[in-house]
């Protein structure tokens, strides 16, 4: 089972074409991305702004549409 759970992230992060980014230093910490991501791959650190869990973000963009300071984006993966 441990095993499973691996390879389908691994699948996961080599299929993907886009990750989640942020500008931390206008990132108003407010959590609406944190709430609106389906992986749960975003938190807010310490109350000061939001940080992506890379191994977890599918690059879904949703964050960045709800984003009310307008300061997360995707980034295309090389």
């Amino acid at each position: 089972m441990i095993n499973l759970s691996i390879k389908i992230i691994s699948y996961n992060i080599r299929m993907r074409k886009y990750r989640a980014e942020n500008d931390r230093g206008r990132c108003v910490a407010c959590g609406v991305c944190a709430k609106t991501c389906p992986k749960n791959a975003i938190s807010i650190f310490h109350g000061c702004y939001a940080v992506v869990n890379d191994e977890v973000c599918i690059g879904c963009g949703l964050c960045e549409k709800s984003c009310p300071a307008g300061v997360m984006y995707k980034v295309k993966i090389a």
